[in-house]
């Protein structure tokens, strides 16, 4: 089973923020596209990937596994409405290393039985996606989640802060994924590096 590339994963809407996040030091970025044509789809993930390579970031794109493989990501990312329609075989043939969301004990289970290198659960805080409010399921499903997946890392999202990291790491998740914190804040710059001062800092006290 794959590890993590790094405790902190930035899910990002843009491609210039793999350059801005990446080049403060993030080295885990998910580029998650909505809205667009498959030739701006396509566009998009092809200058992430440009300067992913350049920041030394690890890049997955979120949903568009044929885009993906063709592109050679090192990572995908399926909700799991994609694995209706996702490929898997063909995902697994091309090399590329998958992880997929999960928010429900049925999705957990349908997740684990497609082998993936990681799994995502959340919301542990409420939060809000693309104008959507979403309710947290807690630290305490979390920790659920954490038995349940065995030796699969864990990922967590949803309303993630840094004061909020101990807590997650404590419920048995192996990284954390952030995405408002970073690119609606008014300096993402100055918060990447907050977020690394305190993963070194619980690094430094497990």
């Amino acid at each position: 089973m794959s590890s993590l590339p790094s405790q902190i994963y930035a899910v990002v809407d843009q491609p210039r923020w793999v350059e801005r996040l990446g080049g403060a030091g993030l080295r885990f970025i998910e580029l998650y596209l909505r809205d667009l044509s498959e030739e701006d789809v396509r566009a998009q993930a092809l200058l992430a990937q440009e300067l992913a390579a350049r920041f030394n970031v690890s890049l997955a794109l979120n949903r568009y596994w044929q885009t993906a493989i063709e592109l050679g990501y090192e990572w995908l990312h399926l909700g799991p409405e994609d694995l209706e329609t996702a490929d898997l075989e063909a995902i697994r043939t091309s090399g590329i290393r998958f992880g997929i969301s999960t928010h429900t004990r049925q999705e957990l289970e349908t997740a684990l039985a497609c082998k993936p290198d990681y799994i995502s659960f959340g919301p542990v805080w409420s939060t809000e996606l693309r104008g959507v409010k979403l309710t947290g399921r807690g630290l305490k499903q979390l920790a659920e989640w954490r038995e349940l997946c065995g030796d699969v890392p864990l990922v967590a999202i949803g309303g993630l802060t840094v004061p909020r990291l101990t807590e997650c790491l404590e419920a048995g998740a192996d990284t954390v994924a952030v995405m408002s914190d970073f690119i609606g804040h008014s300096d993402p710059e100055g918060q990447v590096r907050h977020w690394l001062d305190a993963v070194s800092e619980e690094s430094t006290s497990t």
